[in-house]
């Protein structure tokens, strides 16, 4: 079970993107139909197309925007995101939520003792600990964090287990 994130912003933007040239089609068409001014005249519109060189500038650079703008869509509809589930060991098919098993090793990193603030960033292979003490003496308390973390991985059991790495920084001055 590995859920990837859903791409909705390229999506999305993309459906407004049609959206916008469809009503606009539409409201032309409506007001040719009915005999009226149309918002956007044919007549300046094949002028400008008739009139315009594939060398000109405006149409390179039209060009290369729609090109990278495709290129930009392909790649996020077939490079695969960060999974939002992770998959856990075992003969079930279950999983956590990256979010809940950041903030579960977070708070668990945050309660050892000497800790007086823990944030955590859960990558793709590393669990990145940054730990913040106001103890002089530190020593054993980075071994202490990945001990305490390393233990409740080993209550969660993920799947793959990524790689530990702990920064510690003190708010005071060693004498």
């Amino acid at each position: 079970m590995k859920r990837r994130p859903r791409r909705t912003v390229p999506a999305t933007l993309t459906a407004l993107v049609l959206l916008a040239a469809c009503v606009l089609i539409t409201i032309v068409a409506i007001q040719l139909i009915m005999g009226q001014s149309s918002l956007i005249g044919y007549r300046s519109v094949t002028d400008t197309l008739h009139s315009t060189h594939w060398n000109d500038t405006a149409v390179l650079v039209a060009g290369g925007t729609l090109v990278l703008l495709g290129l930009l869509l392909l790649l996020a509809a077939l490079l695969p995101g960060k999974p939002r589930v992770l998959p856990l060991s075992g003969d079930m098919d279950a999983g956590v939520t990256r979010r809940s098993l950041r903030h579960a090793l977070q708070n668990t990193a945050a309660s050892v003792d000497g800790v007086s603030r823990a944030k955590l960033k859960l990558g793709r292979r590393t669990i990145v600990a940054r730990v913040r003490t106001d103890r002089t003496n530190t020593e054993g308390l980075t071994d202490a964090v990945r001990a305490a973390v390393d233990q409740h991985l080993d209550q969660v059991t993920p799947l793959t287990r990524p790689a530990m790495k702990v920064q510690l920084r003190t708010t005071r001055n060693a004498p």
